[in-house]
């Protein structure tokens, strides 16, 4: 039997190339009778000439997630995973009749698209609760840098332009309020450790109890508008479906108070820059996080590059997922699920999907 990983980052060898070696944890799991290979990758990737990959940040987009030899790799495989990788009604048509069941390599399934898996008779699963320590400790990570102006500071600093007031006066947080969009796994992990900062937390998620929301200490808020305008900063927590892209907007944001903060760690469609960009011109909002984007690398989007130039905007590169103990865990139960397939016949044990 065949098992393709598409696109995976830890598949990357120091010099940023594919090593087929490095899938030992995986063939371990899925045992002698699985073969594992891992995707094509673009020959004349934009790598760095040093092997460097922390200077190489372009490296995990060498795969190809797209086009005929992604589709030519993926014919007769009895199961695929993906990354980053977007499955199309194309790749699923080269899938059939082999392939058992498809993996999502992280929390989203706005990439694995159950629906046309489900048609095709195929398994979908994703692992949605393998890394709720790391996003929500990086979600308060970034929101704790606005608050604080840090990396403002440190930029300052750097420049020989050493000022104890420079970069602005930050607020006492102990007598604020923040406010929490999608209350699921993440969203109450965040709220556990926002909580020692802020005096009041509300949450706002059409699809949770309010008393849900009560037994972790969190004020439920209706509507999105009445979030905003009743929070000094927000975090988004929401999935990325068809009505949840472009939730964070103008009417939005419109309805927060002047020097609302916003911090995004879940999708980059849940926010329009365009409409970040002018609330942080007008002073809507007085500080802008993120670590997700579209397309994904802000460097590739005039909107985002716009915010990428300003002291009030923190990025990180998609990676608040990531801890050497939550890319194993990831990794292992990729491979189990997969496992339960093809070799146990059984259901995958995750987040089924399809």
């Amino acid at each position: 039997m065949r098992v393709v990983y598409t696109d995976p980052a830890w598949a990357l060898d120091a010099s940023g190339r594919p090593d087929p070696n490095r899938a030992d944890l995986e063939r371990g799991i899925l045992g002698p009778d699985v073969d594992v290979e891992i995707g094509p990758f673009h020959s004349g990737a934009d790598l760095d000439p040093t092997g460097d990959p922390e200077v190489a940040p372009n490296a995990d987009s060498g795969f190809v997630t797209s086009g005929d030899q992604l589709l030519d790799a993926a014919r007769g495989a009895d199961a695929l995973v993906i990354y980053r990788c977007q499955v199309t009604s194309e790749l699923v048509e080269a899938l059939r009749p082999s392939c058992r069941v498809v993996a999502r390599s992280g929390v989203g399934f706005d990439n694995l698209r159950p629906d046309l898996l489900a048609t095709a008779g195929i398994y979908g699963f994703n692992v949605p609760d393998y890394c709720g320590d790391e996003v929500s400790t990086h979600t308060v990570a970034l929101l704790l840098g606005l608050e604080r102006q840090i990396c403002v500071q440190d930029r300052l600093v750097r420049d020989n332009r050493w000022g104890i007031h420079r970069g602005g006066i930050p607020r006492r947080t102990c007598e604020r309020t923040v406010g929490i969009v999608g209350f699921g796994r993440i969203g109450r992990a965040s709220a556990r450790k926002l909580q020692p900062f802020y005096h009041h937390v509300l949450a706002h998620d059409p699809y949770v109890a309010a008393d849900l929301m009560a037994s972790h200490g969190v004020t439920p808020v209706r509507s999105l508008g009445e979030l905003f305008a009743a929070a000094d900063a927000v975090v988004v927590h929401a999935a990325l479906t068809p009505e949840t892209d472009g939730l964070i907007g103008a009417a939005a944001l419109g309805a927060a108070a002047p020097g609302t903060l916003l911090v995004n760690t879940a999708r980059g469609k849940l926010v329009d820059t365009t409409a970040v960009l002018d609330a942080l011109d007008t002073g809507q909002l007085a500080g802008f996080a993120s670590d997700v984007f579209a397309p994904e690398d802000p460097n590739a989007s005039p909107t985002a590059r716009k915010l990428l130039a300003r002291n009030d905007v923190i990025v990180s590169s998609h990676r608040a997922f990531l801890s050497a103990e939550s890319e194993l865990s990831l990794r292992r139960r990729i491979a189990a699920g997969i496992r339960a397939v093809l070799v146990d016949d059984a259901p995958p044990p995750e987040g089924r999907l399809a």
